[in-house]
C-alpha cells in the first residue's frame, strides 16, 4: 500500500510539474538556440523584463517595511484588543482567498481615470491605473501577506520578555528593535523576501487587469507570455516562460539554502 501511494505521488509530480516544464523547454528550443535568444532580446521582451524587475524591487521594499511594521503592531500593539486581532488577521489573509483579478479590479474601481482618487492623482501628475504605480499596488496586494505570515509566528514565539528587559535598561524603541527584535526575526524577513520575489515575478491576473497590457508601455514578462500565446508566437512565449521558470526555481533554491544554513547555525549553537 505504501508503494502504491508513493507511485501515485511520483506520477502526480511528473504530470503536474516535470512534464509541463519539459514541454516548455522543448517548445522554447524547437527552432534552435538562435530563435530562443532572439525572443528574449527583442525590444518588447527587454521592456517587459525590465518592467518586471522594477515592480519586484518596489514590491520587495514596500513589503519589507509594511510587513515588519504591521507584524510588530499585530503582536505588540497595545491598541489591538483580543477581538480585533482576529479581524486584522482575516484582512491580512484576504489576498490568499480573493482572486488576483478581483484585486486588480478593486484598484481600477478606486484609482481609475474616472474616479475621484484617480482624477486627484492625475491632477498631481501621477497616473495610477494603466501605469507602473497601479501595477506595483496590484502586486503588493497579492504578496504582502507572505512577509507578515513569516514574521508573526516568530514574534509570537519570541514573546516580549527580552524587549521589556531592554526597555527597562533604558534602550529606546529603535535600539530595542535592532539589538533584540531584529536578530530574532531576520531569518523570517529573509524568507518573506524570497517568497515575495518568487510571487512577484509570476504575478499575472492582477497586473493584467491594472496594466491594460500595453506593448512597450505596461507589459510585464508574464503578460508578454500571454500576449505571445494569443498571437500564436509559441517559441517566444515559451522562451520567456522558461526564463521566468528558471528564475523562480533559482529563488526557491536560495530559500532552501537559507533554511539549511539556519538549521546548521542552530545545531552549531
Amino acid at each position: 500500500m505504501r508503494r502504491f501511494f508513493i507511485s501515485i505521488t511520483v506520477l502526480l509530480f511528473f504530470f503536474i510539474l516535470i512534464l509541463p516544464f519539459s514541454s516548455i523547454v522543448i517548445a522554447a528550443f524547437q527552432k534552435g538556440v538562435g530563435p530562443f535568444f532572439a525572443a528574449l532580446t527583442r525590444p518588447e521582451a527587454i521592456h517587459a523584463l525590465t518592467e518586471s524587475l522594477i515592480i519586484v524591487v518596489n514590491v520587495v521594499l514596500l513589503n519589507t517595511v509594511i510587513g515588519i511594521l504591521l507584524s510588530l503592531e499585530i503582536m505588540r500593539g497595545t491598541w489591538i484588543s483580543k477581538w480585533l486581532r482576529p479581524i486584522i488577521n482575516v484582512i491580512v489573509d484576504l489576498p490568499f482567498s480573493v482572486s488576483p483579478v478581483i484585486g486588480g479590479l478593486m484598484i481600477i474601481l478606486l484609482f481609475g481615470p474616472n474616479t475621484i482618487l484617480g482624477m486627484f492623482f492625475e491632477q498631481m501628475g501621477v497616473k495610477i491605473v494603466y501605469s507602473l504605480p497601479g501595477m506595483v499596488m496590484a502586486t503588493v496586494f497579492v504578496t504582502f501577506p507572505l512577509m507578515i505570515r513569516e514574521i508573526v509566528p516568530v514574534l509570537e514565539e519570541l514573546g516580549i520578555t527580552s524587549e521589556e528587559a531592554s526597555a527597562t535598561l533604558g534602550a529606546g524603541p529603535l535600539r530595542t528593535f535592532f539589538q533584540v527584535t531584529w536578530p530574532s526575526i531576520r531569518w523570517a524577513v529573509y524568507y518573506g523576501l524570497v517568497l515575495t520575489i518568487a510571487r512577484s515575478i509570476g504575478e499575472f491576473g492582477a497586473v493584467l487587469v491594472v496594466s491594460g497590457n500595453i506593448i512597450n508601455q505596461t507589459q510585464t514578462a508574464t503578460t508578454l507570455v500571454y500576449q505571445d500565446s494569443v498571437d500564436n508566437n509559441i517559441v517566444a512565449a515559451n522562451s520567456v516562460a522558461l526564463l521566468l521558470g528558471l528564475i523562480s526555481i533559482t529563488v526557491l533554491l536560495i530559500l532552501e539554502w537559507m533554511k539549511k544554513r539556519r538549521e546548521d547555525k542552530n545545531h552549531a549553537h
